[in-house]
């Protein structure tokens, strides 16, 4: 009887973000068991809601929506993103050259698909959002990881990036604010990368989801705003700031030196028009979200829920002895690295297997972030502090397993 297998394609794609720990989780689930879920950064089954103007107006327009849209999205949402853009300081942007799509995942991997060649390199952070990797991988390019650095807050490693970079990378990914480290990138870090991009003729892809979750009165700042000689492609939505990742609704923006980019912004073209068109009733509150006072920024100020749950989390963590953490300045994520020396661990998928069937606390390890070494994972502080504080608890209990 003839068998049919997965792609070859497939061999070196890994997403743990939803891998074999979670499906475990979820037969234990199905078992009866509670699990505290500490492993992907979804808001709504946390309590955080959308705000209600945003729902209004999309059922008020539901009607409007039926039919396919412009494949490159609404007006009305592209001239709002190029406004927000403008406003992020984003140099040479034209409403024609703004994209919408189902999340920021369909267009990275648009953008994958339309410019790598078998064998061409790009340069992706590690840790990563592992769907850079998984992208680049399937379309067929050769995936470079450069070092993000824990002793300097999770910044990239620019001497780690000029060394990687060969005559066959094309581009250089950043994912700012990042993601799993919560880390947000200052001028100078940025500025480093733009030199190096500028002197190899890299193209520059930047993941800005969490742009609008940044705390501390910090301030995030678009690299494409530094690099209006090079061509950058920046990628943001509302999944995550306006807490409706079930919505799908992102967004890229080309910008920049686009005339070295034109045989490249014409696959683009090809690839979206093949698609049709995004979600039209998510396009059709871009508008709304991107305008105005928004509820979602009173999550992020002291007193909010986000910063609160962050400053518990970071506090907890590192009050457990052999667990160090880098305090996260945006997004929702922390990813804390467990002692090695004090704790006999080898096999951080196992660690956080383990933890789940014993602890009932799911996890992603870091390996699931392309992250080689098996001492680090990351936690989601969505959850409400009582549930961040039964889970500290009971990893803190748990390691004395683990210990030397």
């Amino acid at each position: 009887m003839r068998t049919f297998s997965k792609s070859t394609k497939l061999d070196n794609v890994l997403y743990d973000v939803r891998g074999p720990v979670v499906d475990e989780a979820l037969k234990m689930e199905e078992m009866g068991m509670n699990i505290l879920k500490l492993n992907i950064g979804n808001p709504a089954p946390f309590g955080f809601r959308t705000p209600d103007e945003v729902v209004k107006d999309m059922s008020q327009q539901l009607t409007e929506c039926e039919g396919y849209s412009d494949s490159r999205g609404l007006f009305s949402a592209r001239k709002a993103i190029m406004q927000y853009a403008q406003l992020k300081n984003i140099p040479n942007v034209s409403i024609s050259e703004i994209y919408t799509g189902n999340g920021v995942s369909e267009l990275i991997n648009l953008c994958m698909q339309a410019l790598l060649d078998n064998g061409d390199e790009i340069l992706i952070p590690s840790p990563d959002y592992p769907l850079w990797t998984a992208t680049a991988t399937l379309a067929g390019g050769k995936v470079v990881h450069y070092i993000c650095d824990e002793e300097s807050e999770w910044y990239p490693d620019i001497e780690d990036i000029k060394k990687k970079v060969t005559d066959k990378t094309k581009a250089i990914v950043i994912i700012n604010p990042n993601n799993p480290t919560g880390a947000l990138y200052p001028k100078e870090v940025l500025e480093n990368i733009v030199e190096v991009a500028r002197e190899h003729n890299l193209m520059i892809f930047s993941d800005e989801i969490y742009d609008r979750l940044v705390m501390d009165d910090e301030e995030h700042i678009s690299i494409a705003s530094l690099a209006p000689d090079l061509f950058c492609v920046t990628f943001s939505g509302l999944s995550k700031s306006h807490m409706i990742a079930g919505y799908r609704i992102g967004w890229m923006v080309l910008s920049g030196n686009k005339a070295v980019a034109k045989d490249y912004i014409e696959g683009i073209n090809m690839l979206s028009n093949m698609r049709l068109c995004s979600n039209v009733p998510a396009q059709s509150i871009v508008q709304t979200a991107l305008g105005g006072y928004q509820s979602v920024k009173n999550y992020i100020i002291p007193g909010g829920r986000i910063y609160e749950q962050r400053e518990y989390v970071y506090k907890a963590l590192n009050d457990i002895p052999g667990i160090t953490a880098v305090k996260p300045k945006a997004a929702f994520y922390i990813f804390p690295k467990i002692d090695t020396k004090k704790f006999n661990i080898v096999n951080d998928e196992k660690f956080a297997l383990d933890f789940l069937k014993e602890k009932k606390v799911l996890i992603v390890c870091g390996h699931g972030f392309n992250w080689d070494k098996p001492d680090h994972f990351r936690v989601v502080y969505l959850p409400r502090i009582e549930v961040l504080q039964e889970s500290m608890e009971k990893l803190g209990d748990f390691l004395e397993h683990y210990r030397q």
